[in-house]
């Protein structure tokens, strides 16, 4: 039977805002909130965190074994190398690739992405290429064979280090397949890169009436009722990708 794992990969050394993954929301640490609401997605048969072996994430470790959330620790420099030793650890034969830092992440968007993979036979699917869903709800699913692949051939450091951008280049010659919204909501800020960003999580949470099983549509509700949300996180989408592409061609100048 084939196994669908989600892999949330997480660090305490984000160089924007270090510790956040051990931030609070409502009441227990953010990753830990997240995990919980990755496992509820219908089509996952398991949520693992994967972090690093990395002292400084001794920690976030502990933090997720109190909570009884599973835990994979590999490489802290090359992502693509953790991702793919946990997914042989976990006999994985689908992956649904989550970052840590979306602890509003929906879980019936997770199963959407997964299913889209499905339908299409695709090697790679995604809400994120173009994205139409909120910064902080991206979802990626690939194959164990297309993970492996760019595991052999990726080789820049971008590419090690933000795990699917090999499997998204059209040179990869990977089938490819994109889960849209109903409407364009890209422009809208859920992740949490900043201490700004955690504030605005907050007050969406707070705002919530079902704090437990809320989705998508519940925020939109919640941002309509209180645009002022809107104001307090104005963050670019993907500025940590930005920084690394910038940074390798600098380095090749």
């Amino acid at each position: 039977m084939s196994k669908t794992v989600a892999l949330i990969q997480a660090r305490m050394s984000s160089s924007r805002f270090p510790g956040k993954v051990l931030e609070t929301l409502e009441d227990v640490p953010l990753i830990v909130y997240m995990a919980r609401r990755a496992a509820r997605a219908r089509r996952v048969d398991e949520a693992i965190v994967v972090t690093s072996t990395d002292v400084s994430d001794d920690p976030l470790t502990e933090a997720l074994h109190q909570a009884s959330v599973p835990v994979f620790r590999g490489n802290l420099a090359d992502v693509l190398q953790r991702y793919a030793d946990a997914a042989q650890a976990c006999a994985a034969d689908t992956i649904v690739r989550l970052t840590g830092d979306c602890p509003l992440i929906d879980p019936d968007v997770i199963d959407a992405v997964v299913a889209t993979r499905e339908r299409a036979g695709a090697d790679y699917a995604s809400n994120v290429d173009p994205p139409t869903f909120p910064d902080g709800l991206d979802v990626e699913c690939f194959t164990r064979e297309a993970l492996e692949r760019a595991q052999q051939q990726a080789t820049r450091g971008p590419e090690r280090e933000h795990v699917t951008l090999w499997m998204r280049d059209p040179a990869s010659g990977l089938a490819r397949a994109n889960h849209r919204a109903a409407s364009d909501l890209s422009q809208l800020r859920l992740t949490v890169d900043y201490p700004d960003d955690l504030r605005a999580v907050r007050r969406i949470v707070a705002a919530l009436h079902d704090r437990a099983t809320f989705d998508l549509h519940d925020i939109l509700r919640v941002l309509a009722a209180h645009p002022e949300i809107l104001a307090m996180n104005p963050h670019a989408r993907n500025e940590g990708l930005a920084s690394s592409l910038a940074q390798e061609q600098e380095g090749g100048a």
